[in-house]
């Protein structure tokens, strides 16, 4: 039998034997075949293949890599120290090709740092816990007309799957109550203290599905009885000092005290969960009987949560279809068909149809951003530093005359792009870790000021640095020293020798491409934006304030709005659940007339006294207003809702009953109004319902005189104060609330903004580069032009009419995909502008005005050049 040929894999052979030097190649290739042959034995051919490679790749190293032609005359030591000298002063003496590569690749660098600090401090959310893969939180989808999404679920649910179901190892229920007034004595005084982010009343397994220690106290125990609390090591300090915090009794809203068993450690800032002030979840039912009873499936209290820690190899869609019987069971005559789904933990801070922060889509744009504008950079100094190979042609020629080898100008040059991203990466560094509080402020973030500290951080500075300095510096490197001598001396390069000149028209029209698509968004934007603040809503919107109540008292609340009635600054007062356009709306539903079946559209609730119409302006169509009551006796609706219903006369739904809330409200309409905006313009206006009903009354909607305005807010605190003096209290405008509606869409006004900026000012660094090479290229012929009898306007229209050509190619690039952007982004709107021409004329007219300021001085330079001078040029 033929004895089987054992060999490892030869092209990797091969590339040993090329790289290794020849007096170690005999020791070294036996080793290697010697341990080749034991691993064919020991574990067959295709595992001993890939140990050969690894153990090839790990010998490509210094001491081992033999040294190749070219290099064998140089001192690494001193020939690195002689390239770093004349690199150095190379730069020196072109100060303004250096600094205009320096600023290009700084700021660029800057956002990249910037964004990557960003996406990293998203991506690093909640995954501190441990089982993280394993813990999921329940929502819903509400099926009505349409599909809404809820990252709250039903009270009662929890507790029915933790009894009736072994998928999850564990579950917890949390209701996270906002802004929450929190009082303590503090050296014999009473402390008043608001918190944005409230509090949450909490099951103990809360602490063992997610990983928040305590400093203090018993975990497993620190929840257990009603009327306790567990608060963090930094809120212990806001609220004690250095005073020992267990067994403190705190208060919420001066009605319901807990007494302090336990602290926990200060959350990390990558966590979606805000609440520092954890309360036992049985107290619950001092604050909302309805809510803490198991019988509370009528509907979904926003800050209701559900968190379960699943079994090992248990899936979420086992989980999803053991909650489907339980709309039926618990919900069997809703037309608000509810199904709940698992969310997982890693999805909660991206997923915005629940909540999230931020979208994935979102980080992906940013990313996507860093590395155009990283790019653009590197393609300026490529532009930049070819225009430059004309001037340095001749040093390349008489340094290959005195003996230079190409391999050695190619590291010289590559020395210089070094020495030039490593000054912009410093720059970078330090503007980044200036402007990280402006981030944070921007992007509602909390991202460390030492954040260079990081390893991770420090290994992207690194790679980025090495990965700029060989995009940008070996093209004109290879240029550069490409050049014959004699060819050099001469100065006799041709077009294709200098780089390309279609290559540079190319970049450029990308460049202000994208600057063009920015510019459109950022008019589409603005556009849309001031239709938002300017468009008629419905309702007057001006000078009025919504002022919390501070209690419950019915007496209180008439007694104190007739003293706010009587301040001459005050023009109207109405008590009411919210403003006509609020986020803090009730969705309900209703039933019409002798029908047995409630309506499958939301009707958002306005409860609020007679006062309502007459202080926000509503337009009344039809009947007449609603008579003063403190309970829900009669109702106006709006056009939106009429529409629903399929009725169209006005007169026709006068004296129609309208059921809601199970039937415990009830009354007959007795007035019809114009349809107002009752969310923002992304959503269509809502079929609305506006009744009395003072159990629901939680603000003041105060109209004030604008001439006035800081007066009268005093006056009207002072008389606030007067009859709530252990509350705090609080305002709001109601045109800045409303403003909040498009906060999200500010933020990317901002965004587009900045980095329009810098997408411009990078792409007139790549103008200035071509323009540089041009006017290099045409140096002799302007010259001959003008001794011909050229004019100063002729000579500018030969490099002008370059770059007319390149707007108008860009543009034509630039505006159908700036309207399909836009158009789409548009579509999110149920209340939209136009796209219309002016907004493409306004963004190719910018592009023609920074065109020609980014390189008018040199045409210009070029065009008044004395020609005796310019003939002499070579």
């Amino acid at each position: 039998m033929k004895k089987e040929q054992i060999s490892p894999p030869g092209l990797f052979l091969s590339f040993f034997r090329w790289f290794c030097q020849p007096r170690l190649l005999d020791y070294i290739e036996g080793d290697l075949l010697e341990v080749y042959d034991r691993r064919y034995k020991e574990f067959g051919k295709r595992k001993a293949d890939w140990k050969f490679i690894v153990d090839v790749v790990l010998l490509f190293r210094p001491g081992i890599i033999k040294s190749r032609k070219g290099y064998q005359k140089f001192n690494t030591n001193g020939m690195y120290k002689s390239y770093f000298k004349i690199g150095w002063r190379t730069i020196i003496r072109n100060k303004e090709y250096a600094l205009i590569n320096i600023a290009g690749l700084a700021l660029s660098i800057t956002c990249c740092i910037l964004i990557f600090a960003l996406v990293k401090h998203h991506t690093g959310f909640d995954d501190f816990h441990q089982n993280k893969d394993r813990i999921y939180r329940i929502v819903t989808e509400q099926h009505r007309e349409t599909v809404s999404f809820v990252n709250a679920v039903p009270s009662p649910l929890g507790e029915v799957f933790r009894e009736n179901h072994t998928y999850g190892e564990k579950v917890a229920r949390v209701f996270n109550e906002t802004d929450a007034l929190i009082t303590f004595e503090r050296g014999g005084e009473l402390v008043k203290i608001k918190e944005p982010e409230g509090i949450a009343f909490t099951e103990p397994t809360f602490f063992e599905i997610f990983n928040f220690p305590l400093s203090q106290g018993d975990i497993t125990t620190a929840l257990n009885d009603p009327n306790t609390a567990i608060i963090t090591e930094r809120m212990a300090r806001k609220y004690f000092g250095t005073q020992n915090p267990i067994g403190q009794v705190i208060s919420y809203n001066n009605k319901i005290p807990f007494t302090i068993t336990g602290i926990l450690k200060d959350l990390p800032v990558t966590t979606d969960i805000k609440t520092e002030l954890f309360v036992s979840y049985p107290t619950l039912k001092d604050f909302n009987p309805w809510l803490a009873s198991e019988n509370a499936w009528g509907g979904i209290s926003s800050g209701m949560y559900c968190y379960t820690l699943l079994q090992p190899h248990v899936t979420p869609m086992q989980v999803e279809e053991a909650l489907q019987p339980y709309v039926k069971q618990f919900r069997p005559t809703s037309k608000n068909v509810h199904h709940y789904k698992l969310q997982p933990l890693s999805d909660i801070h991206f997923n915005g149809k629940f909540g999230g922060a931020i979208e994935k889509s979102d980080l992906w744009i940013l990313s996507a951003i860093g590395i155009f504008l990283l790019i653009t950079a590197c393609v300026n100094f490529v532009n930049l530093a070819t225009a430059q190979a004309l001037k340095r042609s001749k040093e390349v020629g008489v340094r290959k005359v005195l003996g230079s080898l190409r391999g050695q100008l190619f590291w010289q040059f590559l020395m210089e792009t070094a020495i030039i991203t490593s000054a912009s990466i410093f720059l970078a560094v330090v503007a980044a870790y200036f402007l990280v509080p402006s981030v944070n402020s921007f992007f509602k973030t909390q991202i460390p000021l030492n954040f260079g500290a990081d390893g991770v951080f420090l290994l992207f500075i690194a790679g980025l640095g090495i990965l700029i300095t060989v995009l940008a510096g070996c093209y004109p490197a290879l240029i550069l020293t490409g050049f014959k001598p004699v060819t050099a001396l001469k100065g006799k390069l041709s077009m294709q020798q200098l780089g390309g000149f279609n290559t540079r028209r190319s970049l450029i029209v990308t460049q202000f491409a994208i600057s063009q698509v920015l510019i459109i968004g950022l008019i589409v934007i603005m556009n849309q934006m001031r239709f938002s603040r300017q468009a008629e809503l419905g309702f007057d919107k001006e000078s009025l304030v919504m002022v919390k109540l501070g209690g419950d008292s019915l007496n209180t609340m008439h007694t104190l709005k007739n003293e706010f009635l009587r301040l001459p600054g005050v023009e109207k007062v109405s008590l009411c659940l919210a403003a006509p356009a609020s986020s803090n709306d009730w969705g309900n539903s209703i039933r019409f007339e002798s029908d047995t079946e409630e309506v499958n559209f939301r009707t958002n609730m306005k409860l609020a006294d007679a006062d309502y119409i007459s202080t926000f302006d509503l337009e009344l169509l039809a009947g007449r207003n609603i008579l003063p009551s403190d309970t829900v006796r009669e109702v106006i609706v709006n056009e939106a809702l009429l529409h629903k219903l399929g009725i169209e006369s006005y007169e026709e739904a006068l004296g129609k009953m309208i059921y809601a809330n199970g039937g415990s409200m009830k009354g007959p309409i007795v007035g019809v109004v114009r349809n107002f905006h009752d969310k923002s313009f992304h959503e269509e206006i809502s079929a609305a319902l506006i009744a009395t009903g003072s159990n629901w009354y939680s603000n003041f909607a105060i109209k004030i005189n604008s001439n006035t305005t800081i007066a009268t807010l005093g006056e009207i605190e002072k008389l606030w104060q007067e009859h709530y003096p252990d509350q705090l209290f609080e305002y709001s405008f109601v045109d800045e609330s409303i403003a909040q509606f498009y906060e999200s869409e500010e933020t990317i006004l901002r965004g587009i903004q900045v980095f329009s900026f810098i997408a411009i000012f990078i792409g007139c660094l790549g103008l200035y580069g071509l323009v540089s090479f041009m006017v290099a290229q045409k140096t002799k012929e302007v010259g001959i032009r003008k001794v011909m009898g050229g004019g100063i306007r002729h000579i500018i229209w030969i490099f002008g009419q370059e770059f007319v050509r390149l707007i108008v190619i860009a543009f034509l690039i630039a505006a159908p995909l700036g309207w399909w952007f836009m158009n789409n982004w548009l579509q999110d709107f149920a209340f939209k502008i136009k796209l219309d021409v002016w907004t493409f004329a306004i963004a190719v007219g910018c592009s023609f005005l920074i065109a020609a300021l980014s390189v008018g001085y040199q045409v210009v330079r070029a065009a008044v050049i004395n020609p005796a001078v310019s003939l002499k040029t070579e």
